[in-house]
């Protein structure tokens, strides 16, 4: 049993059926990634996972708890956090401050900027946020004012802040879209570096496949809302239901 169990889930918008009876086990400590061509209900697949969309029918498991109608800072204190496709930052703080509030909400329960306790207290959680921000190679721009990054910076800044809250999974949207070249391989070098770590379960939606299939575990692809194939990455490549969804041909 994997520690994020989807069991049967479907769900429709009035009558367009987004998803169809969608199985998908990922194993403890893995990523595991879902592809599929735009329309084939990733992202609303991605939504059943976090509790933002109650699906029709099915269940979603994580740790065997059940994560639908949960509010989000339920689903974020059962250990999962999401890295959005437009990076959700608050662009009047500075870098730091945007990785403070996580730090504190996991310590307290809290969003206190600046509430220190005492002087450990503020001591360990500006050490806290130090080294999220130097493991995601961010910290010599910690004054920096947060709408001003660059998109990449963006990104590696939501990726800080989710790892301030201590996931088991993390989940990602299009981690890499709009990147330039250079961005997306400083992404896949980072996310490589927290798959070695062996502590977080990753599941990534994406559509560089350069990304991947330089991280993945497993692959899920969906097509029409319903799981096609599902394998390691090497016997994904060249698969022809594969091929028959993304280029409309099976040869």
């Amino acid at each position: 049993m994997g520690i994020l169990e989807v069991k049967g889930v479907g769900k429709r918008f009035g009558g367009l059926q987004a998803l169809g009876d969608v199985n998908l086990s990922v194993r403890e400590n893995t990523v595991h990634a879902i592809i599929g061509p735009n329309g084939a209900g990733k992202s609303t697949l991605l939504n059943c996972l976090v509790g933002k969309l109650i699906p029709d029918t099915g269940s979603v498991l994580f740790s065997g708890q059940s994560v639908l109608g949960r509010k989000p800072h339920e689903i974020n204190q059962m250990g999962i956090s999401r890295v959005f496709q437009t990076p959700e930052i608050f662009g009047d703080l500075t870098v730091l401050e945007n990785v403070l509030i996580p730090c504190f909400a996991k310590r307290d329960g809290a969003y206190r900027l600046h509430a220190f306790e005492t002087v450990a207290h503020e001591a360990e959680i500006n050490a806290q946020a130090e080294a999220m921000l130097k493991g995601v190679k961010m910290w010599e721009k910690r004054a920096a004012h947060a709408g001003t990054l660059s998109r990449g910076d963006k990104r590696r800044l939501e990726l800080a802040m989710c790892l301030a809250q201590g996931p088991k999974l993390l989940l990602l949207d299009e981690p890499t879209a709009g990147m330039a070249r250079a961005d997306t391989n400083a992404t896949i070098a980072l996310l490589k570096e927290i798959k070695a770590r062996g502590d977080i379960t990753m599941v990534i939606i994406e559509h560089d496949m350069e990304v991947v299939f330089s991280l993945a575990d497993r692959i899920t692809v969906l097509a029409q809302g319903t799981p096609l194939v599902e394998d390691e990455p090497e016997k994904i490549k060249g698969h022809p239901k594969v091929k028959e969804a993304y280029l409309g041909e099976a040869h």
